[in-house]
């Protein structure tokens, strides 16, 4: 069974604190079109802006509103790792089904040194834990030979998320594990087909934050065998792509259009990212209402 899970926006309010009755709308928003899981403070949720205490603040909460409603993961990793084991173990607790987190986004780190920092956490931790590989946030890249060190040595290490541009990475990852109980994402919408291919078990792509509904009919239709509908909705994902490059920050632009599909929130982002072209944004709805057209012709 493949799974989308939501790497959910962070709603803010006017002075950059989560709004908690906005953070609502988008959970049941997500959660009556049918996803599989949400993923709280991953990148699109703009955890860098934070604190600690916020963080664990607003984890608590979106698991109780959620209450069980789906699956909830959390987005832990930081610069400092005493913060991310601290937030990681805390999260347990909360019921989330395991933390997420990508390695110290700073230094330089080469194979050994990432060993040695999941081999560690993964030790210190009370659960299960999932790696996060985003070379292109984080400077470096996992390979499959270390998430097979790292897995050999902590069974509690149940999970990668792969975005990168080359999905072939992906496809390494799943080849070391076959045969495994390893969960293996892709970050990126348009790689689920392949992601499928490969083995892997689905998706935490932004998109699904927008396109909720045609995501979950995907994966229904997947996991249904119902291929032929499946080749029918992918490449209206394929079409949305293009909003991951326009302007600088995704996680704008996808609560924009999140107003657009009539989740009344403010679509604030983190400073310096706080503002958008108005021009592009028009591109990017215009796109996103032919894709819904379309849905809908084929619904």
């Amino acid at each position: 069974m493949v799974k989308i899970i939501v790497p959910v926006v962070t709603v803010f309010d006017h002075n950059g604190k989560p709004d908690y009755e906005a953070n609502k709308k988008v959970a049941d928003y997500l959660i009556q079109n049918r996803v599989d899981g949400i993923l709280v403070l991953g990148s699109t949720g703009e955890f860098t802006e934070l604190t600690v205490a916020e963080k664990r603040d607003f984890l608590e909460f979106y698991a109780g509103y959620v209450n069980g409603r789906t699956e909830l993961y959390a987005g832990t990793g930081s610069i400092n790792f005493h913060q991310t084991l601290e937030l990681s173990n805390s999260v347990y607790a909360m019921g989330y089904r395991a933390p997420l987190v990508i390695a110290p986004y700073y230094y330089g780190m080469d194979q050994e040194h990432l060993f040695t920092y999941y081999d560690t956490l993964a030790k210190h931790l009370k659960g299960d834990m999932y790696i996060y590989n985003y070379p292109a946030r984080s400077g470096h890249s996992i390979e499959a030979k270390t998430v097979c060190r790292l897995m050999e040595a902590n069974p509690n290490i149940v999970g990668l998320k792969d975005t990168v541009t080359e999905p072939g990475h992906t496809n390494q990852i799943c080849r070391a594990v076959e045969g495994l109980p390893f969960e293996v994402y892709s970050g990126f919408d348009d790689q689920f087909l392949y992601n499928l291919s490969a083995g892997g078990s689905g998706s935490i792509g932004g998109l699904s934050n927008v396109v909720p509904d045609i995501w979950s009919d995907l994966i229904r239709s997947v996991n249904s065998g119902d291929y032929a509908r499946a080749l029918k909705l992918t490449p209206l994902l394929h079409r949305l792509m293009p909003i991951y490059e326009v302007g600088s920050s995704c996680s704008l632009l996808f609560k924009k259009m999140l107003v657009h599909r009539g989740v009344e929130i403010s679509p604030k982002a983190i400073f310096p990212f706080d503002e958008s072209d108005n021009i592009a944004f028009g591109r990017v709805r215009r796109m996103l209402d032919q894709v819904l057209a379309e849905y809908q012709e084929i619904v």
